[in-house]
């Protein structure tokens, strides 16, 4: 028999709590996103983290209870496209090497009222065309720049426009990885011949000597090598010259210790950013921005439209994208993209309609539309969640609700995606920083 210990709540449960290393927390419902619903859900925190989640979990002795049986759980909410709290103007059409963490500023206003909305991780992009730079994933509350970024150089943002310049921007930058990989190769044919000549200087033919039969039957004497030839052998070996500012994220795309982002608004954008690439062999996503009028529908699969390349859903790639009713372009018949691209195969993740507070606050509601339109509710929670981590390679870290994952939880009165739900608390890193937990 399960033994739970129950403690009544008190109005100094906040500050007893705050000292605490540990606390379990009893909802109605958690929604994991990656492990599927718990009824009945126990999750224990401690130091920031979740120790444990599941049924009707036994609670040892003295270990504080949030009850909540009325409330449902999610994980925090996850924006991987945002420019809020960042102020600058960008740089130029190619500055690869920029990154939106240098511009961080954890004191910014936004921060603090997006957070009273779920949204405790943020992927901040660097301002500016053609190819901006690197994004950042960031907390939205933390007293200093370093305790905010949890990730740095996330991805690297492309902006593709279906003519020839956008394309060059890309092509130059691989043809700069080019000149990289033809330096390293210089380098190490360098390092092998000066390695070769240090070698057979070491060769000394051997001198012989006189010995008895004795001696001669012996294997023959290995002498200590000198002092400066044990550090020889000591050394690393081969370093290849570190890539230029311009040339290092590209490097970074072909190694996949980096992917790209790709904004594109139409069809024509698409069919150009894959052939751009070419056979590069790189990890990308894709920013679709929807418009009323968007005919990405054209290149959502290779099949239905009879396509020379593969289709968006073909990919498998993220596809980020506004919850945005469009349509057809010419017509006023109404097109569910979110729910086009995700039967062909494409991975759907929603950022706010704007980048402001004010559509933060709507961004669950705005949500709900497209799940009222057809879009099944545990995508569109995946697509608030663990689809932005996904994006920005944090997804050991944030986006479900999972043993050793950091402990970013949004409480709800009801259904995520119900039009009378609504945010009754949120916790960032294992402690409440939005809601009263007291009543």
């Amino acid at each position: 028999m399960k033994h739970i210990l129950l403690l009544a709540l008190v109005s100094t449960f906040a500050a007893s709590t705050a000292q605490a290393d540990l606390l379990a927390i009893r909802v109605g419902r958690a929604e994991t996103v990656a492990k599927g619903v718990i009824e009945h859900a126990v999750i224990l925190v401690e130091n920031g983290k979740i120790v444990t989640i599941g049924e009707d979990l036994p609670i040892e002795r003295g270990i504080p209870i949030l009850d909540r049986p009325e409330w449902i759980v999610v994980p925090g909410f996850v924006n991987c496209y945002s420019r809020l709290g960042c102020d600058s103007d960008g740089g130029d059409d190619m500055s690869p090497d920029v990154k939106a963490s240098d511009e961080l500023w954890p004191q910014a206003e936004e921060y603090a009222e997006i957070i009273k909305y779920g949204v405790t991780t943020l992927g901040l992009y660097p301002a500016g065309n053609g190819i901006p730079g690197q994004a950042v994933a960031v907390r939205t509350k933390a007293a200093t720049k370093a305790e905010m970024i949890l990730q740095d150089s996330v991805y690297l943002k492309v902006i593709m426009r279906a003519d020839a310049s956008a394309k060059k921007r890309v092509s130059d930058g691989f043809k700069k990885a080019d000149e990289h990989a033809e330096k390293v190769k210089k380098a190490r044919e360098k390092f092998d011949k000066d390695k070769e000549k240090k070698g057979a200087k070491k060769e000394e033919p051997k001198k012989e000597e006189k010995t008895d039969e004795k001696k001669s039957l012996q294997e023959p004497a290995v002498e200590d090598p000198k002092p400066d030839e044990k550090k020889d052998d000591k050394k690393d070996g081969f370093v290849p010259p570190a890539p230029d500012s311009k040339a290092k994220a590209f490097v970074d795309l072909r190694e996949k210790s980096l992917s790209a982002l790709v904004s594109i608004n139409s069809a024509a954008e698409y069919l150009h950013w894959l052939d751009v690439l070419g056979k590069e062999d790189i990890k990308w996503d894709l920013r679709c921005v929807m418009s009323l009028d968007s005919d990405l529908f054209y290149v959502a699969n290779k099949k239905e439209w009879d396509l020379d390349q593969d289709g968006i859903g073909d990919k498998k790639v993220h596809v980020v994208m506004e919850p945005r009713l469009t349509l057809t372009p010419g017509t006023m018949r109404s097109r569910n993209l979110a729910a086009e691209f995700s039967a062909s195969g494409a991975k759907i993740v929603f950022i706010p309609r704007n980048d402001s507070v004010n559509d933060h606050k709507n961004w669950l509601a705005n949500v709900g539309e497209i799940v009222g339109a057809g879009f099944k509710p545990e995508s569109a929670l995946h697509a608030m969640t663990l689809g932005g981590a996904e994006v920005m390679g944090v997804e050991a870290r944030v986006g479900s609700l999972e043993k050793g994952k950091d402990a970013n939880m949004v409480f709800l009165d009801g259904a995520p995606f119900e039009a009378t739900t609504r945010i009754q608390a949120v916790m960032l890193d294992g402690k409440f920083v939005f809601g009263d937990v007291n009543q």
